[in-house]
């Protein structure tokens, strides 16, 4: 089943990880670095897609989710943004080329070697006058945001980090006076690996209005689902 299918493609990682000295997501970027082009945040994105669907399985959000990420934040047009997760800048590269002139966001990672392949994937793409990489953990970087990064208080907020973090992140951004009335919250992978916490918090709380999108899981036919929560204030 799906397990098998998982735990086959991180034993296959592991083997080429040590054959080829390097990383998975070194040889994502790699791949983006020789193929797309640069300065072109579309190729960028097509370009990645291709690499995870046919060489190696990524936890980038890909395109079938990706497609409702574009289509909430075509909708809500954000100033600023926040993204708790850049992993390798897929999602990063795919919200910046969407923004508006003068918009901003604000990505947070807290894996050096993911942080340093994003930078260099968003600059590649073109992207960096719009995208602000923070590295460090969400629990400390989400409190300082206000002071430190100017951010009055946000647009939209994309959640693609640590699973049990979204509860916290999300009632901590709620703590922090950053969500207005309007904010909308868009959550990765709540069916898988998922996040019923964060689902039961958002769904029973006054202050949210749920909507959830059933999608695959990135690159693979297993079920998984985007959930939007819309800050009411």
């Amino acid at each position: 089943g799906t397990a098998a299918l998982i735990w086959n493609e991180i034993i296959r990682e592991k083997v080429t990880n040590f054959i080829m000295n390097q990383s998975k997501e070194q040889r994502i970027l790699n791949f983006v670095l020789q193929n797309a082009v640069r300065g072109d945040p579309r190729s960028v994105v097509d370009t990645i897609d291709k690499y995870c669907s046919q060489k190696e399985w990524a936890m980038n959000v890909g395109n079938e989710k990706g497609l409702i990420l574009d289509k909430t934040v075509e909708e809500v047009n954000p100033s600023v943004a926040l993204e708790l997760g850049s992993y390798c800048g897929y999602s990063a590269v795919r919200i910046a080329r969407l923004l508006k002139a003068g918009a901003r966001l604000l990505t947070v990672e807290f894996n050096p070697e993911f942080a340093a392949i994003a930078r260099q994937m968003i600059e590649f793409a073109g992207v960096q006058d719009k995208v602000t990489l923070l590295e460090g953990p969400s629990q400390e970087i989400i409190p300082q945001l206000k002071k430190k990064y100017e951010v009055d208080t946000l647009d939209f907020v994309f959640l693609d980090h640590w699973k049990d973090r979204y509860k916290p992140d999300t009632i901590l951004l709620q703590e922090c006076n950053l969500l207005r009335k309007g904010s909308v919250l868009l959550a990765d992978n709540v069916i898988f690996p998922g996040a019923p916490d964060f689902l039961t918090y958002v769904r029973k709380s006054p202050h949210f209005q749920c909507t959830n999108y059933p999608s695959h899981l990135e690159y693979m036919q297993v079920e998984d689902a985007v959930e939007k929560a819309v800050f009411l204030g």
